[in-house]
């Protein structure tokens, strides 16, 4: 799946500690915490839980995927293959 990180998401909070905690409780896989960040051209260490969209999908809503702190500055069309996406939507979620 190709995805796009969302400039300006930084202040957003949830009620969990993190939104990489966030990823983990919510995310539609089940998976607990991933170790490596989800770009699949990246091999870092998943530090943080991005807020991205789908590109190219009538699908605008906005989901948490864990990523390395540089590929969460990306600003281009990226791919997270087949990593599983948590809702950003705190009152479906955390809320």
């Amino acid at each position: 799946m190709k995805v796009k990180n969302l400039i300006g998401s930084s202040d957003n909070t949830c009620y969990c500690d993190s939104w990489l905690e966030h990823w983990e409780k919510y995310n539609n896989g089940g998976i607990k915490f991933q170790l490596w960040c989800s770009a699949k051209d990246c091999k870092g260490l998943a530090e943080v839980g991005a807020h991205v969209i789908k590109s190219d999908s009538w699908d605008k809503r906005r989901y948490i995927v864990p990523l390395c702190k540089a590929c969460n500055c990306r600003t281009d069309v990226f791919d997270i293959g087949d990593t599983p996406l948590a809702s950003a939507n705190v009152s479906e979620t955390c809320g």
